[in-house]
């Protein structure tokens, strides 16, 4: 089962749907419990970085999803939910993240339009099982303002350029993160939702 953390911010109710297509059980929870109990854990995300670790942090979901890392279940991060991840986000502030990943999270240079919203390609960096049976380059639906501006080289698995190089997939051991959304990126969503199933099963 898989948990998707329910933080009352999040894109929730279509990756269920991708899920489903997948048959991929999944539940959409907040109960400490139940998250202890899955075999894996998914953090979508949508809107701010300080409202999205305030909602995480008041439900007393920080404490239990590091718990939950530190003993090696793994956790897929999406769109927001990868940048929480990481140690610091300057999102309008300064606020600290979930340090799952070495790095911090920085508006996307104004030299291009913000925000990043549509479609873009991803280059790969390195062999992972996430990556199976896709392309050299791909396309995937991205919508968001800010991206994580350092990071670990050897979590970066695949980039897209906007404005610059932006990471688009990480990942260390357990932890996973995609800047952009699968749920909504068509075929190509779907098969990297499926090769991640597959890769934690």
């Amino acid at each position: 089962m898989i948990a998707i953390i329910d933080y009352g911010a999040g894109n929730i109710k279509s990756l269920q749907f991708a899920l489903d297509k997948l048959n991929k059980d999944s539940v959409v929870t907040n109960d400490p419990q139940i998250i202890r109990d899955a075999s894996s854990i998914i953090l979508p995300g949508v809107g701010a970085f300080k409202d999205a670790m305030d909602a995480i942090n008041e439900l007393g979901l920080a404490s239990i999803l590091k718990q939950e890392v530190a003993a090696g279940k793994p956790i897929l991060g999406i769109c927001l939910g990868m940048q929480l991840f990481y140690e610091r986000s300057y999102e309008d502030g300064d606020w600290e993240g979930l340090g799952f990943l070495k790095g911090n999270v920085s508006k996307i240079k104004d030299i291009v339009k913000v925000p990043h919203m549509g479609w873009n390609t991803i280059t790969k960096h390195q062999e992972s099982s996430l990556l199976n049976d896709l392309p050299e380059n791909f396309y995937v639906y991205f919508v968001h303002s800010y991206a994580v501006s350092s990071l670990e080289e050897n979590a970066l698995v695949g980039s897209t350029q906007y404005g610059g190089v932006v990471p688009a997939i990480v990942q260390q051991g357990n932890v996973t993160g995609m800047q952009f959304h699968p749920e909504k990126s068509g075929d190509i969503g779907i098969k990297l939702l499926q090769n991640y199933g597959e890769m934690i099963s």
